[in-house]
């Protein structure tokens, strides 16, 4: 019993020692003697006795933290903000119910949540961003502590501002997928606003070079949730551009056309994505790029069918195509001119009727399948060419009349113009000789472009 009653003693002697100890702690740090306070406390935390009191660690924080807020202090102990956040890590592990907090009050905490918050931003602004990262993550931490521990009158769970800081820190040093678990804590509570909107940018855009499908359509969701107006779908076929291959695509096309599912923008897209089939994938044979650009012109005309009035580029698109590939006929058709014109200019001059008979029979044989050729070109080379004179004249009247046209219909407008009277000359030409009247229209027509010419 003796033996026992000393231990008691002991332990009570102890107890007492300690908390005289940390009085000389306390008395220091609220006369703002925070150097003694430091001196004092390293004492008693130095003590192996010590050193696993709760009451030990939240006084090594606090001082500590109160140094770090100090700005000449701070600057005489570098490590401060570090060694301040080991002791509060002590804290927490030794008193999870925060008795000392309740006893004694947050303030540490908040010391160390505005320092680190009002160096992040100057480090922000000096564009130090491993070191904005660095105060920008305490900040965060202790925040997150405040207010989930309700010991700020404030109303709110986290502090968006912080969080957002930090997030941007994060993207500027380079470490994208850090700024994307930031991005995604504020995009997780739906933030929403006038300067919030870059957040679920940067996380559609992260989740597309990174091909994660899943949080992809996660973050697009909620990003179409809280900015329903903003045009989302180019982030969507983006994230197809570069994750899909060609012939996915076109079957992700043929899908969502069938079910009416696409929309303006959509359209648009996948047509430059088909128009520019070959870029995507350089083994595509002629047929396979000719398929394509059908494709293309068919997205350009239904994105120009969703909306007329703002179509002028979908059908300047749409004309291009039919342009061109009303050009490879032509070009064909010319070169088997051309061959027909060789071929009769070799024509040896035979007077013998017998030979002569025989020189022209050979001849025929030759020129017969030329001929043939450009019969089978000639239907679909005017189609064609029809089809391109339809949907630029689309592109002219869409925009001729707009008046705050942009750089870029400017000069498609000036090509409409510029395309248009090529073709109608070429028209013209064609009927010479055969229809005066559709001479005499093609020309006026193409009088009335040419006229145009660089008057946009």
């Amino acid at each position: 019993m003796k033996k026992l009653l000393l231990l008691a003693v002991f332990a009570g002697s102890f107890q007492v020692l300690l908390a005289q100890d940390l009085k000389k702690v306390q008395t220091s740090y609220l006369l703002g003697r925070f150097e003694d306070a430091k001196a004092e406390v390293d004492k008693v935390a130095a003590d192996p006795k010590q050193n696993t009191k709760p009451e030990t660690f939240y006084w090594k924080a606090k001082v500590y933290a109160a140094i770090f807020k100090d700005k000449n202090l701070g600057a005489k102990y570098p490590s401060i903000m570090k060694d301040a956040d080991a002791a509060f890590q002590k804290y927490l592990e030794s008193d999870a119910a925060f008795a000392q907090v309740k006893d004694k009050g947050a303030e540490g905490f908040f010391d160390m949540y505005a320092t680190a918050y009002a160096n992040g931003v100057k480090n922000f602004n000096d564009k130090k961003w491993e070191d904005a990262v660095n105060n920008f993550k305490t900040a965060v931490s202790y925040s997150d502590l405040i207010f989930k521990n309700k010991w700020s009158n404030a109303n709110i769970s986290f502090d968006t501002t912080s969080v957002l800081y930090l997030a941007y820190s994060c993207q500027n040093a380079g470490k994208q997928d850090d700024a994307a678990i930031y991005y995604s804590r504020l995009a997780d509570n739906k933030v929403g606003g006038e300067n919030y909107i870059d957040i679920y940018k940067f996380l559609a855009m992260h989740y597309t070079n990174t091909k994660n499908e899943a949080q992809f359509k996660k973050y697009l969701d909620l990003a179409r949730e809280v900015y329903p107006k903003f045009p989302w779908d180019e982030y969507e076929i983006d994230y197809m551009d570069q994750n899909l291959t060609l012939a996915q695509k076109s079957a992700l096309y043929d899908k969502e056309d069938a079910a009416g599912s696409l929309s303006e923008i959509k359209y648009l897209q996948f047509g430059d994505i088909f128009v520019h089939a070959k870029q995507k994938d350089d083994k595509l044979d002629s047929a396979s790029i000719a398929k394509y650009n059908l494709k293309a012109a068919d997205a350009f005309k239904k994105a120009y069918t969703k909306n007329p009035q703002n179509g002028g580029l979908a059908a300047f698109n749409t004309g291009v195509i039919y342009y061109n590939i009303f050009n490879e006929y032509d070009d064909h058709f010319a070169q088997n001119i051309r061959s027909m014109q060789a071929l009769n200019a070799d024509r040896p001059v035979e007077k013998d009727p017998k030979k002569k008979a025989a020189a022209d029979a050979a001849l025929k044989a030759k020129l017969d399948p030329i001929r043939s050729a450009n019969s089978a070109i000639e239907k679909p080379m005017l189609e064609n060419l029809d089809m391109s004179l339809e949907w630029l004249e689309k592109a002219y009247n869409s925009l001729k009349d707009k008046s705050n046209r942009n750089a870029t219909e400017k000069g498609v407008l000036n090509k409409s113009v510029d395309f248009l009277a090529n073709l109608y000359a070429y028209k013209r030409d064609r009927n010479r000789g055969k229809d005066p009247k559709a001479v005499d229209a093609f020309d006026a027509k193409y009088k009335e472009f040419d006229a145009l010419h660089g008057k946009f």
